[in-house]
């Protein structure tokens, strides 16, 4: 990006006017003085924090006392690492996604889709004001339900705008978001339901995509859930007869007829607001709260790197069970932009016409939809110049598909992304203010400072090539402090090094810093090995039975690193 643009970016625009105020006489320009920036981020959190949640016209009930306080109530600093954000506090997340405020008026459009099959037909949209009322119903119909505040009720439904307008309902009106995949079989759902200890949950009987039928509200039932609100994937009729005692949407919305505004609940900003879960592939997942500083994190990330502000259009295939669907609500409304849903799959030709038609400016994608597109070429002839840039998370990507990529948008680059459901966001990152690395990170996400760890478990030291588990600083805005299903400290801390006086923070996965100063993702540090100079992803079971045999049959345990070997 050339300077002229780097002074219009969110970031560029800060600087020009504060740059020197941050930074002193050492401040440059925007690009010479990022890095420079992100150290400040980290160093100064009281001054960061308070200066983009003012950029996001962030609105407090209760203002906090301050921005962190690293030893809350005199506590150890080991028995909270992560010391005590936004103190006193009191805010409603999903009320601030609903203000209107310098970034929008009641008549921008908040949301944009389209259903999969109606590609011949115009883009819908819904403006703030009809958003607000649409939400405001459902707060409504939440109340009349009669759970107690702070009730969890899940959502297991394709991301939609229903489903959008639903998970903003419940944030509103004071209960806990429960993210359940749409993807997952019954067991995994009623996993979840048990941990979170929902009281209620949304759905659909199907899921359609194209001619396919795909059920859903029959996994909720056998899933033995509590009572579940219904909504039909297509007219007003259900194919299936609803279970005693649950209830159809349109019945739901028929117990209210409300139109004044819901008054938000707010809530201490400790108070939990979306429990969502690890991906639990080796076990029971965890049960990971966020909390209401959470969201702005989330938001945070995407005004700082991924440059979303008022008039983009953010689209990322995605869904409200993985931390990226919320994530993609609060990045999008908390700075003003709008969001983009395509109902339907995103691996064909319909999905690229929707982002030609909805003009799409900042496109997230994780690199197997990326392969796909690439292998098929179905998004071949669309016109996708309106794309500022893309974003990536989910996998590490590869260089060739990257640059096929950039390809379909003139060239416009790709910000990699990477975080974590416990960290509400990434942890490392890109900029457009620095020059991009295909498949690389070129930065800490803003507040965050990386270590990686080398053989003795000590951080090797900063802006020093290597390679090895990475660990971060524990004073991340917005970061877990809890799990409901394990004991967060053991989790993330216990073992772990110090730095200056901080226990870090374990975060599981293998990161390489290049010369260049770029950083390259390498897998979990949990299931890889190293066989003479091979390095290897197994799975948990294969890393138990090698363990195993390394205690008792080592002859045995090397021809099996032997055959591993001659598998790469």
């Amino acid at each position: 990006m050339g300077r002229e643009a780097a002074k219009v970016t969110n970031v560029g625009k800060l600087l020009q006017t504060r740059g020197e105020e941050f930074l002193g006489s050492g401040y440059k320009d925007p690009i010479s003085s990022f890095s420079n920036f992100q150290e400040f981020s980290v160093s100064n959190p009281e001054v960061y924090w308070k200066t983009v949640l003012n950029e996001m016209s962030t609105s407090f009930s209760v203002p906090p006392q301050c921005i962190l306080r690293e030893n809350p109530n005199g506590e150890n600093h080991l028995s909270n690492p992560g010391g005590q954000w936004l103190p006193g506090a009191f805010v409603n997340p999903a009320k601030n996604c609903l203000s209107v405020n310098s970034k929008r008026s009641l008549d921008d459009i908040v949301i944009r889709w389209r259903d999969e099959g109606d590609s011949g037909l115009p883009v819908k949209s819904m403006t703030l004001k009809e958003l607000r009322a649409e939400v405001w119903l459902v707060a409504y119909a939440l109340n009349a339900l009669g759970l107690d505040k702070g009730s969890a009720i899940a959502i297991d439904m394709p991301m939609n705008v229903n489903s959008v307008v639903i998970y903003l309902a419940i944030v509103l009106a004071g209960y806990i978001v429960v993210s359940i995949a749409d993807s997952f079989a019954s067991l995994e759902i009623s996993t979840r339901l048990r941990i979170s200890k929902a009281k209620a949950i949304f759905t659909q009987d199907l899921i359609i995509r194209g001619d396919k039928s795909i059920p859903l509200y029959s996994r909720v039932i056998d899933a033995q859930a509590p009572l579940a609100i219904v909504i039909p994937a297509k007219g007003s009729s259900f194919s299936m007869k609803l279970r005693d005692g649950d209830i159809s949407w349109f019945d739901f919305l028929e117990r209210v007829r409300k139109e004044n505004e819901f008054a938000a609940v707010e809530q201490p900003v400790e108070a939990f607001t979306n429990i969502l879960f690890s991906s639990g592939t080796t076990g029971e997942p965890k049960a990971i709260p966020w909390t209401n500083a959470t969201p702005f994190k989330a938001a945070a990330d995407a005004w700082c790197h991924m440059d979303i502000r008022k008039a983009d259009i953010v689209a990322w295939p995605t869904n409200l069970g993985w931390m990226m669907g919320p994530w993609l609500v609060y990045a999008s409304l908390l700075n003003g932009a709008s969001i983009a849903l395509y109902n339907g799959s995103p691996l064909g030709s319909g999905f690229a016409k929707f982002v030609q038609d909805a003009k799409v400016t900042m496109l997230g994608v994780v690199p197997s939809i990326v392969r796909t597109w690439k292998s098929t070429n179905c998004i071949d002839g669309y016109d996708w110049s309106s794309i500022r840039c893309f974003g990536s998370t989910g996998e590490a990507s590869n260089v060739d598909e990257y640059l096929w990529l950039m390809g379909r948008a003139l060239y416009k680059p790709v910000i990699e992304y990477c975080g974590g459901t416990e960290i509400g966001g990434g942890f490392i990152t890109g900029s457009l203010l620095q020059a991009q690395s295909l498949a690389a990170f070129s930065t800490p996400a803003m507040g965050c400072k990386l270590f990686i760890l080398g053989n003795d478990g000590c951080p090797i030291p900063q802006n020093v090539p290597g390679m090895g588990e990475l660990a971060l600083s524990p004073l991340i805005f917005g970061a877990s402090s809890t799990l409901l299903n394990a004991n967060h400290y053991d989790v993330y801390f216990s073992g772990m090094p110090s730095r200056n006086g901080q226990i870090l923070r374990r975060h599981g996965d293998v990161f390489e810093r290049t010369s260049g100063g770029y950083y390259r993702a390498h897998g979990r540090a949990d299931d890889t090995m190293n066989l003479g100079g091979i390095k290897l992803r197994l799975s948990a079971s294969v890393m138990r039975l090698i363990a195993m045999c390394l205690k008792q049959q080592p002859l045995v345990c090397h021809h099996l690193m032997v055959d591993l070997s001659n598998l790469q």
